[in-house]
């Protein structure tokens, strides 16, 4: 078997072309709910935040600035991930409880 055979064998072995597929669908899909975040719940949330720049809100006390704004919608974002991952997950073991194993 010639190096070419190896390297497509320790590809298939080691199921690096599903993984590349399930790195690439990610990042796509975490830049479509990211704009679905920017774009469509954080205006909707936006008039109820104090000067209405929610990317900008920030919480002073004293010397200590937290900006609690971009902290919100990359939380948002988490959840939403979480929550379609779990879902893929549900659907794609048949399973009626996504258990830990």
């Amino acid at each position: 078997m010639g190096l070419i055979g190896e390297f497509k064998e320790f590809l298939y072995e080691y199921k690096v072309i599903p993984l590349a597929i399930a790195l690439i669908m990610g990042i796509a899909s975490t830049a479509f709910i990211k704009s679905f975040v920017d774009n469509i719940i954080m205006p909707i949330i936006t008039p109820f935040i104090p000067g209405g720049a929610w990317r900008t809100a920030t919480l002073d006390i004293g010397p200590i600035v937290l900006g609690w704004g971009a902290f919100l919608g990359e939380l948002i974002n988490f959840i939403i991930i979480a929550f379609v991952v779990f879902i893929i997950a549900k659907k794609v073991l048949n399973e009626e409880k996504v258990e830990k194993r």
